[in-house]
């Protein structure tokens, strides 16, 4: 899977990420911090991110900054995409299946590497939901 990653800082959790995504086959895209010469503002690279979901260069996303909500906030301004932030793996199952989630947003913060590896499993296992109601919701919100 082609994945887009930023963080507006170059912090051991954020590098852990990549390696752990790189570790998992997946092929990463790096933004931000992230990426020498690339801008590390969250809204920037996060919106970058996103914008590789929502045109098709990447499958998924991963955006991060120090509490995760601007990154959300950048990533979910772009059209087609449906940014959660998560900050442990019931919320990324939930996010997946409830709300057909494409782009996780995380908190450099309060993101530990074990939290790290738990998130994404969760997130990676997890389905679409194919309850009409729950689909209905997901069209609701689709831009």
């Amino acid at each position: 899977m082609r994945i887009s990653v930023s963080s507006d800082m170059d912090l051991p959790v954020a590098r852990a990420l990549v390696a752990e995504l790189t570790k998992r086959g997946h092929e990463v895209s790096a933004h931000g911090a992230l990426e020498p010469g690339s801008d590390p503002q969250w809204a920037v690279c996060s919106e970058a991110a996103a914008r590789e979901v929502a045109d098709g260069t990447a499958d998924q996303a991963v955006v991060c900054c120090w509490t995760g909500t601007g990154a959300s906030i950048a990533a979910n301004k772009v059209p087609g995409v449906r940014a959660a932030l998560c900050t442990d793996a019931y919320t990324a199952d939930g996010a997946r299946q409830w709300n057909d989630a494409n782009v996780l947003a995380l908190s450099l913060r309060l993101t530990s590497e074990p939290l790290l590896e738990e998130i994404l499993d969760a997130w990676f296992a997890g389905t679409p939901s194919a309850d009409e109601t729950d689909r209905m919701n997901v069209e609701r919100v689709s831009n």
